[in-house]
């Protein structure tokens, strides 16, 4: 890959501006009962001209055959390397509630979870749990204490909250909690070096608390901790491609990502629409948009075929009115691939298609991951996608004489 060193001495700032309309979860595959991805079902013709006018391909978020999460499959998109950095997801969410993180801190996302009575997890998202009962539950495990530690548990949304430990000499070297699948119990903490025995001991000693305290909670009767982060160091979009960069994300953990990485985070609403007014009223102020959209990975998450189908034909309406805020440089992609067969993420490659005025395009006549692979992009790795973007924008100057 091409050194960060390197793309900061190449890239100029210029009037150009790029937007990346990021649609969560966005890869699907053939669900068993059609026989066709939702991008294949979905009444798409928006979308479907936009291949149309872009260079196209698909995108592996970290490599070949690995399942991606969220925040390493961003950073991907953002140009950096997600193996050399690998940020918690922990400090994502504490970034994305303006929780003021201290040089103490030990940084957890947390999943309130449902539990049987033998102890196995039935559901790791507890129904999806409601925002304001999320509070409430936060609020009674704040009153748990741990002897020379603080600990703090905050609300981020739905079923998901944040638990931070503060005190000296803690560690991010441990493992999750959340063994990531259901009818197997939650995990122990373990460290995963030595200075980490400590934080792994907080860790179940805060949790076994936890459990007596949600104790017939049904259905957040559960917590589950991982992304173990403490505040990175980390070069910003600023400084690599001297952009001035705006987000444009109604869910938290993906305003914290944007903020680690110096975008500039605009409040916005909690729609599609919403969003999109957002960028229209700032479009003068920036020259690099992120537009993050969750609902196509939540249906993918939940396995509902019919509502990720229902989430795309909406964005497709909104195309027309994103290309006439004529952007030099237009990307449509996803994070990774949540196939709604599979309830979850998963390896696939994600659909890429980029529109510019300087791009020869594909010709591609149906925004779908069968279709989109044959572009003359084919399947690159998506740490590859700023690069694409920066030179279509005339942002990058010529390497060697």
């Amino acid at each position: 890959m091409v050194p960060l060193a390197l793309i900061q001495d190449l890239s100029e700032q210029t009037p150009s501006k790029i937007l990346f309309l990021i649609l969560d979860g966005l890869g699907g595959m053939p669900h068993p009962d059609v026989g066709q991805s939702e991008l294949e079902v979905a009444r798409i013709p928006n979308l479907d001209r936009f291949a149309g006018l872009s260079i196209c391909g698909v995108t592996d978020p970290i490599a070949p055959g690995i399942t991606p999460g969220s925040g390493p499959s961003h950073l991907a998109l953002f140009g950096y390397d997600p193996i050399r950095f690998d940020i918690g997801r922990g400090i994502l969410s504490a970034l994305g509630i303006d929780f003021p993180i201290g040089p103490n801190d030990v940084c957890f996302r947390a999943n309130f979870a449902t539990v049987d009575g033998s102890g196995n997890i039935t559901d790791r998202r507890a129904g999806r749990l409601a925002t304001e009962i999320n509070r409430e539950l936060c609020a009674l495990l704040r009153h748990i204490h741990v002897p020379e530690v603080e600990i703090f548990v905050e609300t981020e949304s739905g079923h998901r909250a944040l638990v931070v430990f503060r005190g000296e000499g803690l560690s991010d070297r441990v493992t999750d909690t959340d063994p990531q699948h259901t009818g197997v119990p939650p995990l122990s903490a373990e460290p995963t070096q030595e200075d980490a025995v400590p934080m792994a001991q907080i860790m179940n000693g805060f949790l076994a608390e936890a459990s007596l305290v949600l104790q017939g909670q049904e259905p957040a009767n559960s917590l589950l901790l991982r992304g173990a982060a403490s505040l990175p160091d980390i070069p910003t979009l600023p400084q690599i491609y001297r952009l001035s960069p705006a987000a444009i994300a109604a869910y938290p953990m993906y305003r914290g990502l944007a903020k680690l990485v110096g975008m500039e985070v605009i409040e916005t609403g909690d729609t599609i629409w919403d969003e999109f007014e957002t960028l229209q009223q700032n479009w003068e102020a920036y020259d690099f948009f992120y537009f993050h959209v969750k609902a196509t990975d939540t249906a993918g998450e939940d396995g509902d075929f019919n509502r990720k189908v229902q989430v795309l034909e909406e964005i497709d309406s909104l195309i027309p009115a994103l290309l006439r805020l004529q952007p030099e440089v237009f990307v449509i992609t996803g994070d990774h691939s949540s196939p709604s067969a599979l309830s979850g993420h998963s390896w696939h490659p994600v659909p890429f298609a980029l529109y510019s005025t300087t791009c020869i395009s594909d010709e591609i006549s149906e925004f779908t991951e069968r279709a989109l692979v044959r572009g003359s992009l084919g399947r690159f790795p998506a740490q590859d996608a700023m690069l694409l973007a920066m030179g279509h924008a005339q942002k990058l100057a010529k390497y060697g004489a």
